[in-house]
């Protein structure tokens, strides 16, 4: 993996820096899936992300549990 250097001012840093601590990533991190949403659209990483962020809320609905026969009740 290539390393790179970008020039940001003080504030876009510190603000880049806050969001990537409440989303529990790095700056870089989050630079690089930025960067890959943005230029690889076509890419299966989305759907990675998406599962990751699902097992990291540890949410549960708490609501009904569904069947497959219960699809068919009218």
């Amino acid at each position: 993996m290539k390393n790179i250097t970008i020039a940001l001012d003080e504030e876009m840093l510190e603000a880049g820096r806050a969001y990537a601590q409440k989303h529990n990533t790095s700056l870089n991190s989050l630079i690089r899936t930025l960067l890959q949403q943005t230029v690889m659209p076509t890419s299966k990483h989305w759907l990675d992300e998406c599962f990751k962020l699902m097992d990291q809320a540890q949410a549960h609905s708490q609501g009904p549990q569904w069947q497959r026969e219960d699809l068919y009740r009218v």
